[in-house]
């Protein structure tokens, strides 16, 4: 799949999205009424297209970009087990995978700590196995979002972990 078809679905597939583009990466971000403080603004996904960020996927190859998918905790540990704590010199995780493989999904190099996996050039089957991982990126970030605005709103302490 190309990398603006990925971005065109998740664009228009969940509600309140806001995507936020700079370098030709693309930033999911929940924000249903689009007024949220940079400070807030975490992404559920996003779609980097060259190494600006790390070099172990290879994507300053001609067309190549990499989602990268923000899950719950169980999910991730159903899927990868306990996230890898031990990074390299450049801050990679020792994931035991290979970055750089297209079409298959992986623990994300730099975050699989904090529970993101990825995908290289995704192939229309593996995209399958992603969208309900994308379903689960985005409402997990619509429980925060809502679970933030209700703290605020009942004057409570408002965390970062929302």
């Amino acid at each position: 799949m190309e990398a603006g078809e990925v971005q065109r679905y998740i664009s228009e597939t969940f509600e309140g999205v806001t995507a936020l583009e700079s370098d030709g990466d693309a930033y999911f971000l929940y924000d249903p009424d689009r007024d949220l403080p940079p400070e807030r603004q975490t992404p559920f996904a996003t779609l980097v297209t060259g190494d600006r960020h790390d070099r172990v996927s290879d994507l300053d190859r001609p067309g190549a970009y990499r989602l990268n998918i923000g899950l719950t905790k169980a999910t991730y540990t159903s899927l990868f087990g306990a996230p890898p704590t031990r990074r390299d010199e450049d801050h990679v995780l020792d994931t035991g995978y290979d970055h750089a493989e297209r079409d298959r999904l992986v623990p994300h190099p730099v975050y699989a700590s904090q529970h993101w996996v990825c995908v290289v050039m995704p192939g229309r089957a593996t995209f399958e196995t992603l969208r309900p991982l994308l379903a689960e990126a985005h409402g997990f970030a619509a429980r925060k979002h809502a679970n933030h605005a209700r703290r605020a709103r009942s004057g409570h302490a408002v965390d970062q972990e929302g």
